[in-house]
């Protein structure tokens, strides 16, 4: 596999004009493979067929203008993800921030100096390529969260359940939207570090000794090893915290760390209460599942000890959509 020869990246070029498209193919043809388009139409037409790495787009064109082109390609599932960068003539402030407004990641005017088009392309393409090593990595470790529930006595709809749980108790919480949809990405990463729990520990049936306990509480702080350097992304950064945090309690008794009230992340707090609350709910093997009457008297004697107040109060003001979550993700009989 790894003999296999690494493709050239694909850039497309879009100009009407021959002699433009010949300065750019001599300037770019040895590290790139270049497709050409001489209007909009055309441009169009290639950059969904043939999916371009990143696309070099003149703007005043017969028929559609580049800006109209670049809006089109935005707008499609399958090209919105390619850069577009504007190579025109117009010059005008107004110009530059019209193609930016379409979506355009890079604005150079004519005439072009061949070292800034060559170190804006490059630079382009290594952001895109930065972004698909991130969202590698983030699928291998979302996979290995689920993994992990092959080590537990827990299912894959467990993960979905509490992650969903998770995201409405962070917008009742008053969480923005945005804020609460990394959460719901974040909570199925909560228990990864049960990959590095032996079997003997993770599926025994009966209560685990003090020395297996011991082991156990080391799953918090092998999940956040096993995610890792999170680089720039909030969604890691998350994922690594959540890991870490969701077995700590609001009166300091938890573990890892101890950490007690306020110094325990809120997506710990909250992700403890999401997963407490359907693990109590859910049959397994070496138990039945409690009646949601049951486990929400539980989650009130809990409050300011294992959980924070707030949260238990928001988790019963929420509880018909939790019930609806719960249906939606059942499990398999």
């Amino acid at each position: 596999m790894l003999e296999t020869e690494i493709a050239k990246p694909t850039l497309l070029i879009v100009d009407d004009e021959p002699v433009n498209l010949r300065v750019l193919k001599r300037l770019l043809e040895s590290e790139y493979q270049l497709i050409f388009a001489k209007n909009g139409e055309e441009a169009i037409k290639l950059a969904e067929t043939r999916l371009p790495n990143l696309i070099l787009l003149d703007v005043m064109m017969p028929g559609l203008t580049g800006f109209e082109v670049c809006r089109h390609l935005k707008q499609q599932s399958n090209t919105k993800h390619i850069p577009i960068i504007f190579v025109t003539a117009l010059n005008d402030e107004h110009d530059e921030a019209e193609g930016f407004d379409a979506g355009a990641v890079d604005y150079i005017t004519k005439p072009i100096s061949p070292a800034i088009v060559r170190v804006r392309v490059k630079t382009h393409l290594s952001l895109v390529q930065a972004d698909e090593l991130l969202n590698s990595r983030l699928q291998v470790v979302q996979r290995l969260g689920k993994a992990a529930e092959y080590k537990d006595n827990e299912t894959g709809m467990h993960v979905m359940r509490m992650s969903h749980f998770a995201k409405e108790l962070a917008l009742a919480y008053g969480l923005t939207a945005q804020q609460a949809e990394i959460l719901l990405h974040a909570a199925p990463m909560h228990d990864i570090g049960k990959i590095g729990i032996a079997d003997s520990i993770m599926l025994k049936p009966g209560k685990l000794t003090d020395e297996e306990f011991s082991t156990m509480k080391k799953h918090p702080e092998i999940g956040a090893e096993i995610i890792g350097d999170c680089g720039d992304s909030l969604l890691l950064q998350v994922a690594k915290s959540v890991s870490l945090t969701h077995h700590e309690k609001w009166d300091g008794t938890g573990y890892p760390r101890g950490l007690a009230g306020e110094d325990i992340p809120i997506e710990g707090r909250i992700c403890a209460i999401a997963d407490v609350f359907d693990a109590l709910t859910s049959k397994r093997p070496y138990k039945e599942a409690w009646t949601i009457d049951e486990t929400v008297d539980f989650l009130k004697s809990q409050k300011g000890k294992h959980f924070e107040p707030r949260l238990v109060d928001l988790m019963i003001e929420i509880l018909p959509r939790v019930l609806e979550i719960r249906a939606a993700f059942k499990d398999e009989e």
